[in-house]
């Protein structure tokens, strides 16, 4: 048995551990578990995961909650100097391009996908959707523009910067983003990375396979 085991059905934010892990190339353990009640809380994964969320990883016996938690501590711990930035301002603005991710585009993007391609067509709200690209308009405008100097965020190299927000707005691959072809050029290059494609294989295998029940308990829950 490997000594990190990632937990989380890849359709998840789960998405973001596995695509590091195998950017890494670290040997792992992937135990899919589903959102809910029979998954992530279970008195089994609520021992581990109390938040009843995914994803989350045991490491060596060390447990961590929270994607990019989960992305930027990997990167540290197998790739210092390389995946992970060397020099303490690039380390500061790996984080800061992490956060405002999670802040700034996350939500929206979910919200968009969902009502533009994983809900049932019939069960799609247009209003949610044109919202979604509104709110994430300004934010994407920002992106474009510290890509248009530099084919990556903290310059010629890829790093965990890269990935955790290319991760973030993958679904965003779906959209028109002529508006912004800086950041359409950026996410087409983080994504056709090998790891990237191994992971989005699983999610997307997993994406088809999700019932549409489960997708309308994932609006739900996270009221989208």
């Amino acid at each position: 048995m490997s000594d990190l085991r990632i937990y989380g059905i890849a359709r998840t934010r789960a998405f973001r551990a596995l695509w590091v892990a195998d950017e890494l190339k670290l040997a792992y353990e992937h135990l899919p578990i589903e959102i809910g009640d029979a998954g992530a809380r279970s008195p089994e994964f609520l021992a581990i995961n109390p938040n009843g969320r995914l994803p989350f990883i045991v490491d060596d016996g060390f447990t961590l909650f929270e994607s990019l938690a989960i992305t930027l501590y990997l990167a540290k711990k197998h790739a210092a100097g390389t995946l992970y930035p060397a020099m303490l301002q690039d380390e500061a603005k790996a984080w800061q391009w992490s956060f405002w991710a999670i802040s700034e585009v996350d939500r929206g993007v979910n919200i968009w996908s969902l009502h533009a391609v994983r809900l049932p067509a019939a069960e799609r709200n247009a209003a949610l959707r044109e919202e979604a690209l509104k709110v994430i308009a300004a934010p994407f405008k920002v992106l474009d523009a510290a890509l248009a100097t530099s084919p990556y965020l903290l310059g010629d190299t890829f790093t965990v910067a890269d990935l955790n927000v290319a991760a973030v707005i993958s679904r965003a691959v779906d959209m028109d983003l002529s508006a912004v072809p800086h950041l359409k050029a950026w996410l087409t290059r983080c994504l056709d990375r090998p790891a990237a494609r191994k992971a989005l294989a699983l999610k997307t295998a997993a994406d088809d396979a999700t019932p549409a029940e489960v997708t309308r308990r994932i609006a739900r829950i996270n009221r989208l």
